[in-house]
């Protein structure tokens, strides 16, 4: 079954945060996470209990899969550009 990283993002240093990226994707790929959303136009319909503000979507083969990516020892030494460059909220949602 299909899990979903699901990533809101209020980038404070934009120039880090480019770092970040170009060493997340290509980890991200090799544990077979596919980009399905990256901080494209948000149209907010219902904002109650959150309002996003830079959306990022990630597709992979199951949630224990994304698990081991976002705890693999690989993606903890990148993870720390990230959060220097940025508030974030991160979810890993089970599919269908």
């Amino acid at each position: 079954m299909s899990a979903y990283l699901i990533v809101d993002t209020r980038l404070g240093d934009p120039d880090t945060y480019e770092e970040y990226k170009a060493k997340a994707r290509p980890l991200i790929e090799q544990w077979g996470g596919e980009y399905l959303a990256r901080g494209g136009d948000l149209i907010p319909r219902e904002t109650d209990l959150w309002s996003p503000t830079r959306m990022v979507l990630i597709r992979f083969p199951d949630v224990e899969t994304a698990r081991a990516c976002l705890d693999s020892p690989e993606y903890q030494a990148i993870v720390g550009i990230s959060r220097r460059s940025a508030r974030r909220t991160v979810v890993i949602l089970e599919g269908l």
